[in-house]
Order: C-alpha cells, then sequence, then structure tokens
C-alpha cells in the first residue's frame, strides 16, 4: 500500500518535469537555428561582404522598415522576426539595413491585437474599450517609428549606441561574448553536423539548404516554446496581471515586460489583455503601459539568439539584437516619460475608438492604411 502511494506521488513530479524539459530542448534548437541561418547565409552568399550586396535592393530604409513589417505580420511573431534577423547580421546583413527591419517588427507585432479586438464588433461598448486599448499599442509604436526612424537616418544615435554595447559585452573581440561564450560550443557542434550534412550538395545550394533549415528549425521552435510555455504559465500571468495592472505606470510597464517574458511572445501578452478590456475587468488606460513593458519582454529572445553566435560577424549580430531593445527602452522613455507626450498615443486610439464603433468601415481601412498604403507610399516617394 505504501509503495503505491509513493508511486502515485512520483508520477505528478516526473510529469511536471516534462514541460520544463520541453522548454530547455525548444531553447536550445532555437539556438541551433540561429547558428545555422547565419552560417548558411554567408556559405551561400559567398561570404560576409557578398552577402551584404544581396540586400543592396533595400537600402532604402523605408523598404526595410516595410519588409520587417510585413514579415511579423505574417508569422505573426516579432520574436520570430527578430531573431531571424539577427542570424541574417551574422551572415552579412549589414546593421544599416538591418534596423529599419527591426523597427518594422515593432509595427507588424501590433495587428494581432487589432485582429482580436474585432472580436467585438458586434458590441459597441466591448468593442470600443478593446479596440482602444489594441489601437493605443499600434499608434504608440507607428509614432516611435516616426521619431526614431528619421533620427537613425540622420545621426545613427540607435547604431552608435548599440555598437558601443556589443563591443563592451564582447571585450571588443568580433568572436567571443565574453562571459556567454558558454552557449555557443554547446550550439555549434550540432550546426557543425547539419553542415556537414549539406556539404555533399554542390557549389552554395548547401549554404542555402542550411539557411533554410534554420528558418524552418526557428519558426518550428518559437511556435512549440509559445505553445509548451502558454500551458505552463499563462494562468500565472493572469495572475500578475491581476496583481500589478491599475498600481501605477511602472508596475504595468514591468508586469507587461515579465509576462511577455513567461510567454516568450508579445503578440501572445498583448492578445491575452485585450478581450479582457474588452470584458470591462481592466480599464484600456490601465492597460496601454503594460503593452509597452511587452515591447520591451519581446526583445529577450532576439538577444538570446544572438548568445549562439560566433565568427568575426558576431558581435554584429549581438548588435542588431541590441538596437531591438535600446529602441523599446528609448521610447518608452521619450514618449512615455515625457507627461507631454505620454497620452498622445492613448488619446488619438480612444477618439479614434469612438468612430470606428460607429462606422466599421473604418477599421479596415486603419488596418490597411497604418500597415499596408502608407508604408507603400513611402517606398515610392524616398525611393
Amino acid at each position: 500500500m505504501d509503495i503505491s502511494l509513493e508511486t502515485t506521488a512520483c508520477k505528478p513530479k516526473s510529469a511536471s518535469l516534462l514541460p520544463w524539459l520541453s522548454v530547455l530542448f525548444f531553447v536550445y534548437m532555437l539556438l541551433v537555428a540561429i547558428g545555422m541561418i547565419g552560417d548558411g547565409f554567408k556559405w551561400a552568399a559567398g561570404g560576409p561582404e557578398a552577402a551584404a550586396n544581396l540586400f543592396t535592393f533595400a537600402s532604402n530604409p523605408f523598404t526595410g522598415l516595410v519588409i520587417g513589417l510585413i514579415a511579423t505580420i505574417m508569422v505573426q511573431s516579432s520574436s520570430t522576426t527578430s531573431s531571424i534577423i539577427v542570424g541574417l547580421v551574422a551572415g552579412g546583413l549589414p546593421v544599416s539595413i538591418a534596423i529599419p527591419m527591426i523597427l518594422g517588427t515593432n509595427i507588424g507585432t501590433s495587428t494581432t491585437a487589432t485582429l482580436v479586438s474585432l472580436g467585438n464588433l458586434g458590441k459597441r461598448k466591448s468593442f470600443r474599450r478593446s479596440f482602444t486599448a489594441a489601437t493605443a499599442h499600434g499608434l504608440f509604436n507607428v509614432i516611435a517609428v516616426f521619431i526614431f526612424l528619421p533620427l537613425e537616418i540622420m545621426t545613427g544615435v540607435l547604431g552608435k549606441l548599440s555598437g558601443s554595447l556589443a563591443h563592451t559585452i564582447s571585450g571588443g573581440s568580433g568572436t567571443s561574448l565574453g562571459g556567454i561564450d558558454f552557449i555557443k560550443p554547446a550550439v555549434k557542434p550540432v550546426v557543425g553536423l547539419f553542415s556537414d550534412f549539406y556539404a555533399v550538395l554542390p557549389g552554395n545550394t548547401g549554404g542555402i539548404a542550411l539557411a533554410v533549415s534554420g528558418l524552418v528549425l526557428t519558426f518550428v521552435s518559437i511556435a512549440y516554446l509559445g505553445k509548451v510555455l502558454k500551458t505552463l504559465m499563462v494562468g500565472r500571468a493572469k495572475q500578475l496581471l491581476h496583481r500589478a495592472i491599475g498600481h501605477g505606470p511602472a508596475s504595468g510597464i514591468t508586469s507587461g515586460v515579465l509576462t511577455t517574458f513567461l510567454v516568450q511572445s508579445s503578440t501572445t501578452s498583448t492578445s491575452l489583455v485585450v478581450p479582457l478590456v474588452g470584458a470591462g475587468i481592466f480599464k484600456p488606460k490601465e492597460i496601454y503601459p503594460f503593452t509597452l513593458g511587452a515591447n520591451i519582454g519581446t526583445t529577450i529572445t532576439a538577444l538570446l539568439a544572438a548568445t549562439t553566435l560566433s565568427g568575426p560577424t558576431a558581435v554584429y549580430g549581438l548588435q542588431i539584437a541590441l538596437v531591438h531593445l535600446l529602441f523599446n527602452v528609448l521610447a518608452v522613455l521619450f514618449i512615455y516619460g515625457n507627461p507631454i507626450t505620454r497620452m498622445i498615443p492613448f488619446n488619438l486610439a480612444r477618439r479614434f475608438a469612438m468612430v470606428a464603433s460607429r462606422n466599421k468601415a473604418i477599421v479596415l481601412l486603419y488596418v490597411a492604411g497604418v500597415f499596408f498604403i502608407i508604408p507603400g507610399l513611402l517606398i515610392l516617394v524616398t525611393s
């Protein structure tokens, strides 16, 4: 009798351990995938310098912005897009071209919350609340890009700050990331196995196959990592929300960072709160700082991916991951931290939601205009 009790007592422990082992496995596979993208891209292009030439079409910063925006809309994950960009930079994509792409991911990631808010389209009050929360997030990101992209074009502020930080962290060497160098030895053998496997293919075909395999593995790893973490953490994330939201802006931003870190997706965390706002559980104004924290929290995946990189271009992969972090932190400090500009995105969103709740066609115009028409016009005007 005692033995059977001990056996049944052990089962829950082993069962609860399995999801955490799955998390570690998919994180490891993500790190392998980013290494494959970087090595495959360099191999396929014939080296970092040749790889840089492949992206001359995106030298127009607005073209890069649209690439990041559309890529994020297509995969519905800024974490996935930014991780892929990190791998491409490590493979030779110039940082100057990658910065607008990274900024574009921020606009693209806000589309999901907007689409989720459309679930309340038939209920005017619920729709107005949820659409306000979702649109405030989107307008904040658009305003942040329209401030920092021209600033970057004129001064290179994000590139310079991130470059200094990246070289400080790596100790001034492009082949090492200092104290986190232990990750690369764990990942490099597996990346090497894939490289050896594709080495039998003729010419640069092996590099293309390696990079494509890395892309597929990135999608799969982040998708399954998100599913496992949702199962483990969404309940805890909701508890965190109820404890933190409504206790001031700092608490809201912090809860956004932590919740997004727990579920490894700003798309998930913002989509989690929009229905709660529509149901009247939270006020749109309370959720606004939470969504800004989610912007910061989503940068963790790319930073993690950057730790796997090796070679002379590794420091640039770390640099572009730091660009994403710096952009989101500085946007919060300069826009939300300034009492004059703090509520501009939210007030615009609230007024727009009132109009949209009476005329549903405006919603379609907003989505098409912000995410497709305006970026396209910018490319035409500046090309």
